[in-house]
């Protein structure tokens, strides 16, 4: 049974407040949620998997004190997970463009996660209409801005500016300045 959310948040918590079982439960917990991650997104051999399910459980343990407890703990393991993905692909010198990687690596998990597309969702109507239209069709689904702007009948500069304003808004509000 795959733990949700709440509950790796919860035996997170717990470990943070020394209950080394529930830190091991957590650990035992994220293995097959890691290795399902990098299945999806590793073409080469099972070794590798492993070795990246191995790193970054270790760097869970060893970076657990950077967890920000307001926080979602999966919007951090998987950024952890990204990380020691993209050192991976470094290390064995498989030459894959980082910033085309990094973008789909984002994109692929917000579409799998539910929570993640709420949560997408929820902030994307903090802001005004325009500019949440103007994210969602450059960062989310792709559009080029200019296809963004004949969608929207506005002007390119238009969509580059609302895009601009809605992620520094969004930025803010993530980082609890604008709350």
């Amino acid at each position: 049974m795959r733990a949700s959310e709440d509950q790796l948040r919860a035996l997170m918590i717990s470990g943070l407040d020394g209950n080394a079982a529930d830190h091991a439960a957590l650990l035992r917990a994220l293995a097959p949620l890691l290795r399902a991650f990098y299945r999806r997104r590793w073409s080469g051999g099972g070794d590798d998997i492993e070795d990246l399910v191995q790193e970054t459980l270790i760097a869970v343990h060893s970076r657990r004190g950077t967890y920000d407890r307001t926080r979602i703990f999966t919007g951090w393991l998987f950024a952890i997970a990204r990380y020691k993905m993209i050192d991976h692909f470094r290390r064995t010198r498989r030459f894959v463009p980082v910033e085309g990687l990094e973008e789909l690596l984002v994109a692929e998990g917000f579409e799998e996660s539910s929570d993640a597309r709420m949560d997408i969702d929820q902030l994307l109507e903090t802001l005004p209409p325009k500019q949440a239209r103007m994210i969602r069709a450059t960062r989310i689904e792709g559009e080029s801005i200019a296809e963004a702007a004949a969608a929207g009948g506005i002007g390119e500069s238009d969509v580059k500016v609302s895009v601009h304003r809605g992620l520094k808004a969004l930025m803010a509000r993530v980082q609890g300045i604008g709350r």
